[in-house]
């Protein structure tokens, strides 16, 4: 898959977003997507995993933390993504921990969770929605 490449010091929230506060629970960059994990904390996504609970995104980290850091996470509305993105497009979870793919990216086997529609060449407008049924 073609995951974004992603400029951490790029990304930011829009206004009116939602966010929501937690912790760390690995190394985590700016612009990657998280799940929260059974134990509180926030994790890398897959779209690929085992485990259902890592293929259902809760947002996408605004910062970078290390594990048992506090980690401020989008879940909801326009975020500059640090990223070239095309408008209208759909972008999901990537197979990649953490990564964003374009819809066109998806293959047999994901278990697509829809991260948001491009509003703009750097835009997203955050709508996660994942129904956790493989492709």
């Amino acid at each position: 898959m073609t995951a974004l490449v992603i400029t951490a010091a790029n990304v930011a929230a829009g206004a009116n977003s939602t966010r929501d506060n937690g912790t760390a629970g690995a190394a985590i960059t700016a612009g990657q997507v998280v799940y929260k994990a059974a134990d509180n904390t926030y994790k890398l996504a897959d779209t690929n995993d085992a485990s259902a609970i890592v293929r259902k995104p809760k947002g996408i980290a605004l910062h970078a933390a290390a594990s048992g850091q506090p980690l401020a996470v989008h879940t909801s509305g326009p975020i500059t993504i640090g990223a070239a993105v095309t408008a209208g497009v759909a972008y999901y979870l990537g197979g990649a921990p953490g990564s964003i793919v374009p819809v066109a990216d998806l293959t047999t086997g994901d278990h697509p969770a829809l991260i948001g529609l491009a509003s703009s060449a750097t835009v997203i407008n955050v709508d996660i929605q994942a129904p956790d049924a493989a492709l």
